[in-house]
């Protein structure tokens, strides 16, 4: 909840500052489920769905978009769960193999337990 009311203020205040026009806004909030989106006249663009996977989990994904100042436009889709943040776009660079492996490695390795 925190995290929306964040960006509500976020909008607010890009749209006050340089006065651009809100194309669309729109949120839905239910018991176990929401999905906001907005776009503003500047190219700046996000939208967002989540749901109760669990009693004690939520699972979103979504996107947003913007244009940097030299131009470039920027997209990142995204998913966040159980597993964390889970970023994709064009501008996001590949994990190299070695630390794959390496990842690979830590996550299937037994823990160490110190023995006194």
């Amino acid at each position: 909840m925190k995290f929306l009311v964040a960006l509500a203020c976020l909008v607010a205040v890009a749209y006050a500052v340089d006065d651009v026009q809100v194309l669309r806004n729109e949120l839905n909030v239910l018991p176990e489920s929401y999905v906001y989106g907005y776009e503003l006249g500047n190219g700046v663009s996000a939208q967002e769905s989540g749901s109760l996977k669990n009693s004690e989990a939520i699972s979103a994904q979504g996107s947003y978009k913007f244009t940097a100042p030299d131009g470039q436009t920027f997209e990142t889709q995204y998913i966040a769960d159980e597993n964390g943040y889970q970023p994709t776009g064009a501008h996001i660079p590949e994990i190299p193999i070695l630390i794959q492996r390496s990842l690979a490695y830590l996550a299937s390795a037994k823990p160490y337990v110190e023995k006194n």
